[in-house]
């Protein structure tokens, strides 16, 4: 039995209806290749023919499963000259996402359709790519040659009324696509020139330069963007001469440990929101959640549920409370509304779905209750006493505690199969982790519901077994454990940052400790039982006890000036680690930024290592996608665990 092809080409009264359905997101895969190919040929009696997809979405990119082995033909750079230089003009007549090898199709299409809302881009960087089928070349010459830097070089995503503007395309269409192409190709305008033999427009000398600082400052070692930079560039040569060092250079990126690192966090990400617990599970709907406590952290919860269109009732424990708990939400939908992420009805539709109270009665048609409370088992556990006795016995109960046994915490709770851990990351509207934290006797379709949530509020849910930290927090431990080692070693604070910023982290660790506040992990150092026979150094601890909190209080392991985060080197701090080298009779040595960071990553590898055969994680790709989604681990490198199997 023949397999039909993903491409079929209809004609009626000389338009031509090509149509590619290769689901979930019609990517450029090898059968569609061949099909559009096939395709293309059979265009002789047209006098115009529209390209289009079934699905969701028209060509949403690559198939990136396929970029391991050796490129197959037809190759996706022939198939687009191809369409550009059709007799029969060719209109691509787009919706949902137009990304990677669809978007550079596009291009090359005479004309462009697009439904409103539908979006664009070139996110090859975001895989340690640059284009391989002109984008780099058509794109600049389609809407200029800054534009086209933000769009390649930093993967951004442009909506179709920025597009229109940008003259990318010729008609956004606000109702069905087909109506509007038929009219179109009635009173077909003159075709265009092709964009490849059109001229970049001009821009100033200094522009790429100038753009280049922006770009190597954001990305933090990561190479690709400057690639793509460069392959921008190229447009200033003819097409024919230009494209064919893009596609080389794409080639030449495919193999690099940069972009299979990307690719692997790409498909981790996808493999790790399906977890085994959750295979034959179906998840429950929940529409109305309530959250006690309001303050930061409960306040970008609530966020984080009101933006994916949740009712939401925040519970605190007076009137006032209650007030400043409204206050704190408002302030961050505010925000929001000044950066342009939300419009003036969409914020005034959060508040409607937001109640404030000190009244627990008001969670009682609640499907979720989250704690967000003091990190105390006692303090959470008398929360889910009063939650139970009012919310029915099958709303999911859930607590947002960063370190502590949810076990202990649900203990007496009735139906504990509704009760689990959801550990979200500060400031919980905007970072992307959510670590579910599955008890023995957490149910699979409560589970399967938090999981269905995560992917709603566009979160990166991983799950996790109970022990001290889960997965994040208990490696953070070992970091900063670490991290104090090699300060009793012989490195100070700022050479222990350096080399870690060096790696690619977006901060070192003693800079992250003073931003995000000492006194937490303090409390958990002064909570646990610690084994004699393990090495302890307590300089933080010292730290600690003299008041120094980190930036809340003007200093920590730095010093700050009042207004302004920057670490300034503190020669006290300093002399107070060399003085507990000698007091503990430790001959300090000097480290390198290599060997600081090669200790630091094998810990992490290590305790990764021993949290996946635990069985606290599932696999390695859960414990790299929690470092890169809640840590800051430079995508780029794939993960701790990634990166020690890379280099052995």
């Amino acid at each position: 039995m023949t397999q039909s092809s993903p491409v079929t080409v209809e004609v009626e009264d000389g338009i031509a209806w090509i149509t590619i359905d290769y689901p979930p997101v019609n990517a450029t895969a090898t059968a569609v290749r061949i099909g559009l190919d096939h395709a293309l040929s059979q265009l002789q009696n047209a006098r115009i023919a529209f390209l289009q997809c079934a699905g969701r979405t028209f060509v949403a990119g690559g198939d990136m499963s396929e970029f391991d082995a050796p490129p197959e033909l037809p190759h996706l750079s022939d198939l687009v000259q191809t369409i550009e230089d059709s007799p029969t003009p060719i209109v691509a007549l787009m919706h949902g996402n137009v990304l990677g090898g669809g978007f550079e199709i596009a291009m090359a299409c005479a004309w462009r359709i697009a439904k409103a809302g539908t979006k664009f881009g070139l996110p090859e960087v975001n895989v340690g790519l640059v284009p391989g089928a002109g984008g780099s070349q058509r794109l600049p010459r389609l809407i200029g040659m800054e534009d086209a830097i933000d769009v390649a070089c930093s993967g951004k995503i442009l909506g179709a009324d920025e597009l229109l503007k940008l003259g990318g395309l010729d008609l956004v269409v606000e109702g069905d696509l087909k109506p509007a192409a038929i009219v179109f190709a009635e009173n077909m305008p003159a075709r265009p020139v092709a964009v490849s033999l059109r001229d970049v427009s001009e821009y100033e000398d200094t522009l790429v330069e100038r753009k280049r600082r922006t770009i190597e400052g954001r990305a933090k070692g990561q190479l690709s963007p400057l690639r793509n930079l460069e392959a921008l560039q190229w447009s200033a040569l003819p097409f024919n001469e230009g494209q064919p060092l893009e596609r080389a250079l794409h080639l030449e990126l495919r193999d690099t440990s940069e972009s299979r690192a990307l690719r692997y966090a790409f498909f981790a990400e996808r493999a790790v929101a399906k977890p085994a617990a959750i295979a034959s599970a179906k998840p429950r709907p929940i529409s109305e959640v309530t959250i006690v406590g309001g303050g930061l952290m409960g306040a970008g919860i609530a966020v984080a549920m009101l933006n994916s269109n949740l009712s939401v009732t925040v519970i605190e424990r007076d009137a006032e409370a209650a007030k400043a708990a409204y206050k704190r939400v408002r302030g961050l939908l505010e925000g929001a509304l000044k950066r342009g992420k939300i419009t003036a009805e969409a914020m005034d539709a959060r508040l409607g779905a937001l109640t404030t109270t000190d009244n627990y009665a008001d969670a009682k048609s609640a499907d979720l209750a989250i704690e967000a409370v003091f990190e105390d088992v006692a303090v959470k556990s008398e929360v889910f006493a009063k939650l139970a006795s009012v919310v029915s016995e099958d709303a999911i109960l859930a607590t947002n505690t960063s370190y502590l046994d949810p076990r202990q915490i649900f203990d007496g709770i009735t139906n504990p199969q509704r009760c689990l851990g959801l550990h979200f990351f500060s400031p919980a509207h905007i970072m992307k982790l959510l670590e579910i934290v599955k008890t023995p006797d957490t149910g699979s379709e409560v589970l399967a519901s938090c999981f269905a949530l995560g992917k709603r509020m566009r979160k990166v849910s991983v799950l996790s077994g109970i022990c001290d930290g889960f997965i994040g927090n208990r490696m953070l431990s070992a970091y900063r454990r670490e991290a104090d080692n090699l300060l009793a070693d012989g490195a100070l604070p700022f050479e222990v940052d350096a080399a870690m910023r060096a790696y690619g982290m977006p901060m070192g660790p003693y800079e992250l400790q003073d931003l995000t506040g000492l006194q937490i992990a303090w409390a958990n150092r002064k909570r646990q039982v610690r084994d004699e026979n393990e090495r302890y150094i307590g300089i933080a601890d010292q730290l600690c006890e003299l008041g120094r909190l980190g930036q809340r209080t003007g200093q920590g392991w730095y010093m700050y000036q009042e207004g302004n985060r920057t670490p300034i080197r503190d020669e006290s701090v300093e002399k107070l680690i060399v003085g507990y080298s000698a007091s503990n009779g430790i001959n300090r040595q000097k480290f390198t930024a290599e060997e600081i960071s090669e200790r630091l990553l094998a810990v992490l590898a290590r305790e990764g290592a021993d949290i996946v055969k635990e069985g606290i994680a599932e696999r390695n790709a859960d414990v790299d996608t929690v470092q890169i989604n809640g840590y800051g681990f430079p995508r780029w490198r794939g993960g701790p665990m990634h990166y020690a199997e890379t280099i052995g």
